[in-house]
């Protein structure tokens, strides 16, 4: 009995080189696939650092809006508070103009008193 007999072929097993060869294969279309990944996730990242410069830009610019709002709420809130001191003040001279209307009615009728002859 020959023990040293090559059984490689038998079976249609792989040569050395054929199987190096298949290694090979399997390894280059493992790169293709990761390059394939990677062109994908830096075009992702190009929009995700684009996207980014937008939102910055955004909120800046939404910033610079609530400011101007700011500014705005703060002028007409000192025009109200001048508004409200003229009308108050334009209140307290119709009280008075009331008043002295009053008074000179009630002034008038005690001088018809006496002036008009008495029966």
């Amino acid at each position: 009995m020959n023990i040293d007999e090559d059984t490689s072929a038998w079976l249609g097993c792989p040569t050395p080189l054929e199987m190096y060869k298949h290694h090979c294969a399997l390894l280059e279309d493992e790169l293709n696939q990761t390059q394939v990944m990677l062109h994908k996730a830096r075009r992702n990242i190009a929009g995700l650092v684009q996207l980014s410069d937008d939102l910055v830009t955004g909120k800046t610019s939404a910033e610079d809006a609530l400011n101007k709002a700011r500014s705005e709420v703060a002028r007409l809130n000192r025009e109200n508070s001048e508004m409200d001191r003229k009308i108050n003040g334009l209140l307290t001279v119709a009280e008075q103009r009331d008043y002295l209307t009053r008074e000179n009615q009630r002034l008038l009728g005690e001088l018809r008193k006496v002036t008009e002859p008495q029966p």
